[in-house]
């Protein structure tokens, strides 16, 4: 029988525990069956659908309004007792077992997403098994490198400042540390490099591919994921290689909405919220706005999961009648994030943590623990121990 030991290097975990992940994937379509069901699109394409924003998108979608889903991914199913896959394949795998129970199609590739083979791999499947159309498209995808489908090329993202240095506080969560880090700045090529792989143009050119097919519905709406922040994180976020990436994806958005405008449809850019993820977890100094952003908004009650935040975007927000945008026509559901009080309250805590007190019970080091555990399948509520051999894993399906 397999044993799961959650072991991290850094801030990257290494182990899995597949039959957690499962619990936590039906721990969020529970949530959503609480929320009971609402109004929403039913035929709907997540490209990066397999953890985080993406998966939970996906749950809110099936589970609250019933639609019928396809899922775009890249992930690796368990080869030995000591390389067991990645977190997201089991998490496909739970998912789609669980919206067939439902009588939902929950198909899953698991491809490159920028590649031209799997673009029309799902226009075939769209075409031949879906019904023919799609009425939504969210793009959610994280990657670090990104293989050019036209020259081949392979560029990879950097997570630098740009202009001067930024020096700020950082936390290691393996060894529990706390320390002051300097994030270089960018090289133009490294700018570059960075939005080739995280801006618009992929979001872009599955746009264009899907229309070209003519397998987007009338009135069908595209959406974006982005992050801004404030400016207690502007200096290496918004300020930096990522910034630059995301004000990408909202040049792509206006060109989205030009492509989409024959067939009354829309691209929209959503300001998400910071959340606990493996990519934020990796951000420098990231971590320790977060431990102290999430202790006020705990204490105010506005503090969200990935499964609360997407489940109140879809229901509240762009399905629902209470849509928050920006001047920019982005969608704001960050409002809570970026409301003045809490930022005030989170900049006068961020100040006052050092060494001997950022993992104390002043910040929320705890919560980004367990929950940055729980995205590898740990510490999950519910979750009942049971024995799996790896010839049982094996015979998985996504």
């Amino acid at each position: 029988m397999l044993k799961f030991e959650h072991k991290l290097r850094g801030n990257v975990a290494l182990g899995i525990n597949p039959l957690g992940c499962k619990q936590q994937v039906w721990n969020e379509i529970n949530y959503v069956k609480e929320k009971g069901t609402y109004e929403g699109p039913k035929k709907v394409l997540v490209i990066g659908a397999s953890s985080s924003y993406g998966l939970s998108t996906r749950i809110s979608l099936a589970f609250g309004a019933g639609a019928d889903t396809i899922g775009v991914s890249f992930e690796k199913g368990p080869k030995s007792a000591r390389n067991l896959g990645t977190a997201g394949w089991y998490n496909n795998i739970a998912f789609r077992e669980a919206a067939e129970e439902e009588g939902l199609i929950a198909k899953n590739f698991v491809q490159d997403a920028f590649s031209k083979e799997t673009k029309q791999d799902v226009i075939d499947y769209i075409k031949n098994e879906f019904g023919g159309k799609v009425d939504l498209v969210v793009y959610s995808l994280a990657s670090g490198v990104r293989k050019d489908p036209e020259t081949g090329e392979i560029y990879h993202s950097s997570i630098k400042a740009i202009g001067e240095p930024v020096v700020g506080p950082t936390i290691n969560m393996e060894k529990q540390l706390f320390y002051t880090e300097t994030l270089e700045p960018a090289t133009d090529q490294e700018i570059a490099d960075t939005v080739k792989v995280m801006g618009g143009e992929d979001w872009q050119l599955w746009m264009e591919a899907l229309k070209e097919a003519d397998v987007l519905a009338d009135g069908v709406l595209t959406t974006n994921y982005s992050y801004l922040g404030t400016e207690l994180n502007h200096p290496y976020y918004g300020g930096g290689t990522l910034g630059r990436a995301k004000a990408d994806c909202d040049v792509k958005a206006e060109n989205i909405n030009e492509l989409l405008s024959d067939i009354n449809g829309k691209a929209t850019m959503v300001v998400a919220t910071a959340v606990t993820t493996k990519a934020s977890a990796v951000i420098p100094f990231f971590p320790v706005y977060c431990i102290a952003l999430f202790k006020v908004m705990e204490e105010k009650g506005t503090h969200e999961t990935p499964i609360m935040h997407q489940d109140r975007i879809y229901r509240e927000m762009i399905y629902g009648g209470k849509p928050e945008y920006d001047e920019a026509g982005r969608l704001r559901p960050d409002n809570w994030e970026i409301d003045p009080d809490t930022q005030a309250k989170t900049k006068e805590l961020v100040h006052q943590l050092n060494a001997e007190n950022f993992n104390s019970e002043r910040t929320a080091f705890d919560t980004i623990l367990k929950e940055f555990s729980v995205l590898s399948g740990f510490m999950v509520e519910n979750y009942v121990e049971q024995d799996i051999t790896l010839e049982e894993l094996k015979e998985l399906t996504y």
